[in-house]
């Protein structure tokens, strides 16, 4: 009996991930500081036991503020993605499913929103509906679309006369059917990867956008506009950028862990 090893990517992805998507929950109730508590006082204080990450230069707890940006950026991601590997997969289903017209009509379209630069189309998505994190969300959105649109085609169209699906066709079983029981659940080892792709993707495109002041907006936190605040202070309080960073690298690090485990988890498989 062969022995099964232990994934240490997935395990270490998950407990990282988890701890820091459990940070992030945690700050949408409780933070040991109010975030917009200001306390000219206590401006670039460092870090210490009273705040944990120091302080920025209104005297606002910068670790309260992580706790509370993180969770806007980590319900950005998770909605973005939700939003485009929902749309993108009942596209990329009914085209590998049906070919033909249906083929050719919606990946024409996917392929005209393709040739755009990702950032460069939400820019423009950004420009005609404002700025603010539910805009940030529709405008990456629509952006992921066509990357989780192409993954699935390619997966339903090659499942699409394989032996158990012609089998289910012949025993009577809808279109509907085929698709959602016979096809989609055996797209999940491509499907699963590409979410955590997909995840890594939208936190730093999150983060670039409201670094450059079109995403999140004040009085709202994020990852990104901490990052942008930082930037002016580099010199008199470094830990401000370092410690922000540092949650964005780790929470895609964990994530790109958890991807690179369910794509060891499938090779051992086959």
């Amino acid at each position: 009996m062969k022995k099964k090893n232990w994934n240490g990517f997935l395990i270490a992805g998950c407990a990282l991930t988890g701890l820091l998507i459990a940070l992030m929950l945690l700050g949408k109730f409780w933070t040991p500081w109010p975030p917009t508590a200001m306390d000219p006082k206590a401006m670039y204080q460092p870090p210490s036991f009273t705040h944990l990450f120091g302080t920025d230069k209104f005297g606002r707890d910068i670790f309260s503020r992580v706790l509370q940006g993180g969770g806007t950026t980590l319900t950005i991601a998770l909605a973005t993605v939700a939003i485009g590997a929902a749309i993108g997969t009942l596209v990329g289903a009914v085209t590998g499913y049906f070919g033909g017209i249906v083929d050719d009509a919606l990946m024409r379209l996917n392929d005209a929103l393709t040739a755009f630069p990702s950032i460069l189309l939400a820019l423009l998505i950004i420009s005609l509906v404002g700025p603010g994190k539910y805009n940030v969300v529709l405008a990456l959105g629509i952006v992921f679309i066509p990357s989780f649109a192409r993954v699935m085609r390619t997966q339903f169209a090659s499942l699409r006369d394989v032996n158990y699906i012609t089998s289910a066709r012949l025993m009577g079983a809808g279109r509907l059917r085929i698709m959602l029981v016979h096809m989609l659940p055996n797209t999940m080892r491509t499907l699963l990867p590409a979410l955590t792709i997909g995840f890594n993707n939208a936190v730093l495109a999150e983060a670039s956008m409201s670094f450059l002041g079109i995403g999140v907006t004040p009085p709202d936190a994020s990852l990104g506009n901490m990052l942008r605040d930082a930037q002016s202070a580099l010199g008199r309080a470094p830990w401000y950028a370092i410690l922000t960073g540092a949650m964005i690298a780790l929470l895609v690090f964990g994530v790109g862990l958890i991807g690179e485990g369910l794509q060891q988890r499938d090779r051992e498989v086959d």
